[in-house]
């Protein structure tokens, strides 16, 4: 933060040169008496072809019983490709969810501009209980298929239904998970990620989190202030808010979000045909919703799925096109296949899938205390639901389980960054996911960070999708350490334009861009969670 040009100036490249010695002086090697890993090729696709390595770390389930039993974290690494003179040090990186495996998330360095992520070596890694982590969590590949009961308990029989369905899954996973169960929350994978850097012998690492990430930095920096070189956290949780409340929040901001995706639709009108105005589009909505709680399409795809389906344009701009068509293919052939083949591409129903949700709720459940009160959850929620009726019920039965978990909560940390180094913190002025409040509240906690904003856009954790303006300065930031200047107030200190909203009349340059996003966009399904 330079608050005097010419000595803030020297102090920054002071500080620059000192953190640059310190990351050559520690290539990223295993040292005497750390913990290990033993790497080799790696089989996944995309990694494979970035001549990434693989390996599994062996750390305890429960950090407080050292020489109790052990988990093995798949972890991977791109190693840096610029001359050792000019090495960064080690990028550890998360996608969220939390339950999003983050193995594959290492070959985002290759995505920041101007080469400013060659410096790294990128370090993504499975966390606890995730993807090629073992053993890995699921509880009922089954639980998200069709037929489900409509989301909004307008009856005590649906009501009972969501009830009886949200205790079985917790004691599905008691029987899943036994023991692990105790040793998920998000200080267990904080410790896992330093045991990371232990293994790799470096004295400080750095850090990309997105999303549910971000809440993993934000606690990690608390804990080992020391250790922290430089973060990048995009779309930032809300450390005040975890978890019960932060639900609600995201309740009305998706309702929100929803309305200006409504407002899209009604602008191409000429080409989707649903309506004139965001007010005869949601209404439209709402009614074909009405419908499907009647006769489910196909006989399979009701109102909770069709819910579902529009939830993914809350999150992101991408996407936008394929669901209108979809809408547009149902209201005006009666075609379900479009809409089928969106829900089952973000809730496949193979061996595993479930991994994702049982490990979300077994992080969000344990993290900190749920009200045990059935009453509790329905007055909120009802309170919540006559003000943003879209995703209300939906986001309250995904979270149900959590009620009758059968693993002890925790006390949040206190999450603070007094003596934290600069971070970079990044979000959409809407993100609906992640409210922006949650990055002021960051921001507030953290003093010397600085906030980007995506000045009016929805789209949640969309750094690196080819924003010049925040990608470049992802790229500053990881080149020297250098952070848009902090201003004062309640506010963020660098403002960007956001992820555009996509012009279906322009098909030639939607195409273009989105050939040009492919890759980033693989990778952003997995930063998709609630």
């Amino acid at each position: 933060m330079r608050r005097l040009l010419a000595a803030g100036m020297t102090i920054a490249l002071l500080a620059i040169g000192a953190a640059a010695t310190e990351a050559q002086a520690d290539p990223g090697r295993h040292k005497a008496g750390n913990p290990e890993i033993k790497w080799g090729p790696c089989t996944d696709p995309s990694l494979a072809a970035r001549k990434a390595e693989c390996g599994f770390l062996t750390v305890p389930i429960d950090y407080q019983n050292p020489g109790g039993p052990t988990l093995d974290l798949a972890v991977s690494r791109i190693e840096h490709t610029v001359p050792d003179a000019k090495y960064q040090g080690v990028m550890l990186v998360n996608p969220g969810g939390p339950g999003a495996k983050g193995q594959t998330l290492a070959v985002i360095g290759s995505l920041v501009p101007k080469g400013a992520g060659d410096a790294y070596d990128w370090i993504g890694f499975d966390p606890r209980g995730v993807g090629a982590s073992k053993p890995s969590l699921s509880c009922d590949s089954d639980y998200t298929g069709y037929r489900r009961p409509p989301y909004v308990p307008s009856t005590t029989a649906i009501e009972t239904a969501w009830l009886t369905r949200a205790e079985k899954y917790a004691k599905d996973c008691a029987k899943a998970g036994g023991p692990l169960l105790a040793h998920l929350k998000t200080q267990d994978t904080v410790r896992d990620m330093e045991s990371i850097r232990l293994a790799l012998g470096a004295t400080q690492i750095s850090f990309y989190g997105f999303s549910y990430g971000t809440y993993l930095g934000q606690v990690y920096a608390t804990r080992y202030p020391s250790r922290v070189r430089r973060m990048v956290l995009d779309g930032n949780v809300n450390p005040a808010r975890v978890w019960y409340d932060s639900n609600l929040d995201q309740d009305i901001a998706f309702d929100r979000n929803i309305k200006i995706y409504f407002a899209w639709l009604a602008k191409y009108d000429r080409i989707y045909h649903l309506g004139r105005s965001e007010r005869a589009v949601e209404r439209l909505y709402y009614a074909q919703r009405a419908k499907l709680d009647k006769a489910p399409a196909g006989g399979v795809l009701g109102s909770s799925e069709f819910t579902d389906v529009f939830l993914q344009a809350g999150y992101y701009v991408f996407g936008w096109e394929e669901i209108a068509q979809a809408f547009s293919a149902w209201v005006r052939k009666h075609d379900p296949e479009p809409l089928k083949k969106l829900y089952d591409r973000n809730n496949p129903q193979t061996p595993g899938a479930d991994n994702g949700y049982a490990m979300y709720l077994a992080v969000q459940c344990t993290d900190a205390p749920w009200p045990t009160s059935w009453t509790k959850w329905l007055a909120d929620n009802w309170e919540v639901h006559r003000r943003a009726p879209f995703e209300t019920w939906a986001n309250a039965w995904y979270n149900a389980p959590c009620r009758t978990w059968p693993a002890a909560p925790g006390i949040p940390v206190s999450v603070s960054g007094e003596t934290v180094p600069p971070i970079l913190l990044i979000s959409e002025t809407l993100d609906a996911a992640t409210p922006f409040t949650g990055s002021l509240e960051v921001r507030k906690r953290f003093p010397r960070s600085a906030l980007i904003e995506g000045v009016d856009g929805t789209t949640h954790a969309g750094s690196l999708f080819g924003d010049d303006c925040v990608d470049n300065a992802i790229a500053s930031f990881l080149a020297t350490g250098v952070l848009p200047k902090r201003l004062r107030g309640d506010r963020s200190d660098k403002k960007c334009p956001p992820i555009p909203q996509p012009n279906p009349a322009n098909g030639a340059a939607t195409a273009k861009r989105a050939n040009s996003l492919q890759t980033r966009l693989e990778l952003q399904r997995e930063l998709i969670g609630r």
